[in-house]
């Protein structure tokens, strides 16, 4: 069993910065890669970006490729994602999920392939 606690959202004008970690205990953290999602009000939970367990690898939806980074410490535990310049329509409750064993980092993008999800913090940019 895995446990994941975000941290880290908050409020921020457009254009400004922030940085969600994703804290794993419970078990060993290598061998899963991990994700990031967010829902915003009245919308279906998207894709946002991925790293697979080395970190070597990493995967982002169009909307926020330049923008936002993720990123993991392994000797930690955690993992981040770095956003900037950040717009209105990133609004959100960001979710942090974990995903044993081995996959694409195609296949990261679709929520039914992680086995554990964290209970999510609120993003809300102002105009």
């Amino acid at each position: 069993q895995v446990q994941l606690v975000e941290s880290g959202g908050g409020l921020v004008q457009a254009g400004g910065s922030l940085r969600l970690s994703c804290a794993a205990s419970g078990r060993t953290f290598s061998g899963y890669a991990m994700g990031w999602f967010r829902q915003a009000p009245g919308k279906e939970r998207e894709f946002v970006a991925a790293i697979t367990w080395s970190g070597g690898t990493t995967n982002y939806v169009e909307s926020v490729q330049g923008r936002f980074t993720i990123s993991r410490d392994l000797a930690n535990y955690t993992m981040y994602l770095q956003m900037n310049s950040l717009k209105p329509e990133d609004t959100a409750i960001y979710y942090c999920a974990a995903k044993s064993g081995w996959t694409t980092i195609t296949a990261l993008t679709q929520s039914r392939r992680y086995d554990y999800w964290g209970q999510g913090t609120q993003v809300t940019v102002s105009s």
